[in-house]
This record gives C-alpha cells, sequence and structure tokens, in this order.
C-alpha cells in the first residue's frame, strides 16, 4: 500500500469512527506504529486530522478529501465506469465534464479513443472541462478541443468555481454533461459536499441538451450539502456491479436509463 492509499484509509476511517489509536490502525492497515506516527503527523500538518496523545481525531473537512487521497477508492470500479460512460460520446460532439475522480477516468478513456479525434468533415469532438486536471488529461493525449471555464480553483478537486467561470457556461451548449457527484439519490437528487462545484454543475446542466450522471456505488442513496439539480433532469446514471439493487431499480422507476460496469 503506497502513502496516498494508506493516508486515505486512515481519513476514511476517522471518518467512520471519529477517532483511533496508533495501535489500532496499525493493526488494521498492517503497518508498523512507527509509520502511523508519521502519517498522522504529515495529515495533521495538512490540517487534515487533529494529532492527539497516542492517536489522531477527524477534522471536518475529511468529509471532503483533496482528490489525490481520493484516487486509491474503488479505483477498479471507477476505471470500468469511466469506460462506459466515454461509450455514450460520440465524435463531434461537444460535452460537459467536471472534476473527480470518475470523471478522470472518463476523460482517460475518451483520449484513447482515435475516432473522437476528428470526424469525416474536420468537426473534433469539444470537451467543456471547469477541472484543470481533466483539462490536462486530455491535451496531453489526444488532439480534441479543450475549453476551460474561468474561476477561482479548488485545491481539493482542482475544479474552478465561481462567477468568472459562470460566465463562459452561460455562452455554450452543451450536447451531453458527463458529470460527477458526491451523493445522488432518488428524492434529493444529485448534489456536492461544496456549493461552488454544485453552482458550476448546474450551470453544465442547464446547458445541457443530455445529463448523463457518473457515480459509483457508494455515492448511491446518499446526500451531500448542496443540490445540483433534481434526478427528473437525469436521463442516465453510469455506476458499478456493487451497487444495490433495489436502489438501482428505484432510479429506473424514476425514468433514468442505469448503465451498470
Amino acid at each position: 500500500m503506497d502513502r496516498y492509499a494508506r493516508w486515505n484509509a486512515l481519513l476514511e476511517l476517522l471518518t467512520e469512527t471519529g477517532r483511533v489509536t496508533v495501535e489500532d490502525a496499525a493493526e488494521r492497515l498492517d503497518v508498523s506504529q512507527a509509520t502511523i506516527r508519521r502519517d498522522f503527523d504529515q495529515l495533521a500538518q495538512q490540517q487534515m486530522i487533529t494529532r492527539t496523545r497516542g492517536g489522531a481525531v477527524a477534522s471536518g473537512v475529511s468529509y471532503d478529501l483533496p482528490l489525490r487521497y481520493k484516487t486509491a477508492k474503488h479505483s477498479e470500479e471507477k476505471q470500468r465506469i469511466g469506460t462506459a460512460a466515454a461509450a455514450i460520446v460520440s465524435p463531434g460532439m461537444v460535452v460537459g465534464l467536471n472534476g473527480g475522480t470518475t470523471t478522470t477516468e472518463v476523460a482517460r478513456a475518451l483520449a484513447v479513443r482515435p475516432d473522437l479525434a476528428s470526424t469525416a468533415d474536420g468537426a473534433q469532438l469539444t470537451v467543456v472541462t471547469n477541472a484543470l486536471n481533466i483539462a490536462n488529461e486530455l491535451l496531453v493525449r489526444s488532439r480534441m478541443k479543450i475549453v476551460v471555464t474561468g474561476g477561482v480553483v479548488r485545491p481539493q478537486s482542482f475544479e474552478l468555481v465561481g462567477p468568472l467561470g459562470g460566465g463562459i457556461l452561460r455562452e455554450v451548449t452543451l450536447d451531453v454533461a458527463l458529470l460527477g457527484v458526491d451523493a445522488l439519490d432518488v428524492s434529493l437528487g444529485a448534489a456536492a459536499h461544496h456549493e461552488g462545484e454544485a453552482a458550476m454543475n448546474s450551470l453544465m446542466v442547464a446547458r445541457a441538451k443530455r445529463v448523463v450522471i457518473i457515480a459509483d456505488s457508494s455515492k448511491l442513496g446518499g446526500h451531500a450539502f448542496a443540490r445540483i439539480c433534481p434526478v427528473e433532469r437525469i436521463e442516465t446514471l453510469v455506476t458499478d456491479s456493487g451497487a444495490d439493487p433495489k436502489i438501482v431499480a428505484g432510479f429506473r422507476e424514476a425514468g433514468l436509463n442505469v448503465i451498470v460496469a
């Protein structure tokens, strides 16, 4: 287990329990207590946790973990979802992509499709994104047209938020918006932990002909602080095979096309 995967595991453990000792963490992760002490010290320096005598307690920010700590979570599922979501895209489309680990996998799947570089009449796939890492993934690996919104960067997600980006989004039309979310519920709709990200995502929804939500099974049936859109605005949900069949059935009853990767 590498350092970031270990830190991710520690942060999730603290999110679940609120407090953990060095001894317990070392036993759960099968590493030495000295390694856990160093991990706790480094996470405390980044204000991700609060150090205590013999252990650590959770800080509020651990519920919205920086992107680099999320990459190890459900990685195989996210890769399958990314491939399935990318298959929805056709050459010449204008596609909206927000930030997140699952949409990063969508971007990687799009980048390796040679048919998307250009059509017979020369039209390229256009990707509109508010995420710097998504733009980078596509720029270095493909010949697509990339449009990046303005805004202020959130270090946790590499997403641009705020009114500067909204001005650009209001002037474009998207064939499809492929959006990662922090939570998706039949009654509450799609939501994000951060209100700035939710606002940008809502603008993408408003400018899109079709809305596709990309969410691994851990996001389904949950809730987050700021709503992106109601479930009625969503055409398709792409999730993984670990999703609860009852929850999946609920989304299908609500009229969503559910793709299980």
